[in-house]
């Protein structure tokens, strides 16, 4: 008789948490840091108990295999809603379903070649060699309910929605966006500098239109409104500063 213990699936910490490939796209991690870094408020907002997980070339593990990594996808970016940040006080080494049963909310690949690798729908009956195409893994088998598909070189971002266990490709809206409905964020290109590159990065956005800005932007903005106070203040006398209480030599 088999035990239980015999039919127990391995955990995060028990499968690889890696392929030993490199990164194809130096791009990737600064792309990954400013998703991250710009929606961290918006998701603590949401999250006040602090129940969500972020990956970042994170394996997600949908099938069980021989070896292991033949049944993992990593995407360059995932957001799971409601589950916890940590496991038994340890990071995740990868995002195993069988223990999770939460699929990620939206899945994001950033395209290094052609794009064919990303919007790859062979399925496990046709893949050779037990290769299955990510596309049909994302849809069919994780069922993530948004795939999007970022391309720098084009400038461009694909946004596919699950409907009726189909991905509908999104059509953006008057802003050129494409709306994350269950977070209240819009996704698309942004033209601009950050780490030292001006190229069209991939954004957040609020529904009306803001940008979603990270640490660094936020305290430069802030930064420009002290030193904009601080002039308009040099600007009075000594006089109209003590009447409000300010020293003079505070503003040097």
């Amino acid at each position: 008789m088999t035990s239980l213990s015999a039919l127990t699936l391995p955990d995060h910490t028990q499968l690889p948490d890696s392929n030993g490939t490199f990164v194809k796209n130096w791009q990737e991690h600064p792309q990954s840091i400013l998703l991250t870094d710009s929606i961290t408020l918006v998701l603590e907002e949401l999250h006040p108990d602090s129940q969500y997980c972020i990956g970042q070339d994170l394996g997600i593990y949908w099938r069980l295999t021989d070896p292991p990594e033949k049944g993992t996808e990593a995407p360059d970016w995932f957001y799971v809603s409601n589950v916890p940040p940590t496991l038994e006080g340890k990071t995740r080494r990868s995002y195993v379903l069988w223990k999770e049963y939460v699929a990620p909310l939206i899945v994001l690949e950033f395209v290094s070649g052609d794009g064919s690798e990303e919007r790859d729908q062979t399925p496990p009956s046709q893949g050779e060699g037990g290769n299955v195409g990510k596309f049909w893994v994302y849809e069919q088998a994780i069922r993530v309910p948004y795939y999007g598909i970022y391309e720098v070189a084009k400038a461009q971002v694909e946004v596919y929605h699950l409907v009726d266990n189909t991905y509908e490709l999104m059509q953006p809206n008057e802003r050129g966006h494409y709306l994350i409905a269950p977070i209240g964020l819009e996704l698309g290109i942004w033209q601009g500098f950050y780490q030292n590159a001006e190229l069209p990065w991939l954004r957040w956005w609020d529904t009306q239109g803001n940008l979603l800005l990270t640490g660094e932007e936020r305290a430069v903005i802030e930064r420009q409104k002290r030193e904009r106070i601080v002039e308009k203040l040099r600007s009075l006398s000594a006089e109209q500063l003590n009447a409000l209480g300010i020293d003079p030599e505070m503003l040097d």
